[in-house]
């Protein structure tokens, strides 16, 4: 019998205005990645701008934490998941074209069964 994966959800819901605190959920997903822990990134509110092409580079800095862009880029090359908003994308005119390679749409249903099986979840 296998060892179940460990999992954790973080839910990010600030881009810009907030920028410390949106750094903050793709810090720990980076870190629970290195760990060998399986990492997902869920963008809901004004934290889908983070999927858009070109908008983390924009990123002031947050917290002493690296710039935004290497954040990502370091999530996405570590194998972590990022889930975006359906929504609320549509609710920003942010189409789907728009989103980083590796953005995946979601809805609710989706991260309410992510969430039930992840061991941890962060909202910030």
């Amino acid at each position: 019998m296998s060892e179940k994966q460990e999992k954790i959800l973080y839910v990010c819901t600030c881009g810009k205005e907030r920028s410390e605190t949106a750094h903050m959920p793709f810090v720990l997903a980076n870190a629970a990645l290195a760990m060998d822990v399986q990492a997902t990134i869920v963008l809901n509110g004004d934290g889908v701008t983070i999927a858009q092409k070109g908008y983390a580079e924009t990123m002031p800095p947050g917290g002493g934490f690296p710039p935004m862009q290497k954040l990502v880029a370091d999530f996405m090359e570590l194998g972590g998941k990022m889930w975006v908003c359906g929504p609320c994308i549509k609710t920003r005119e942010i189409d789907e074209s728009a989103l980083i390679e590796g953005a995946t749409i979601t809805a609710a249903g989706a991260v309410n069964v992510e969430a039930l099986e992840a061991d941890a979840v962060f909202v910030f």
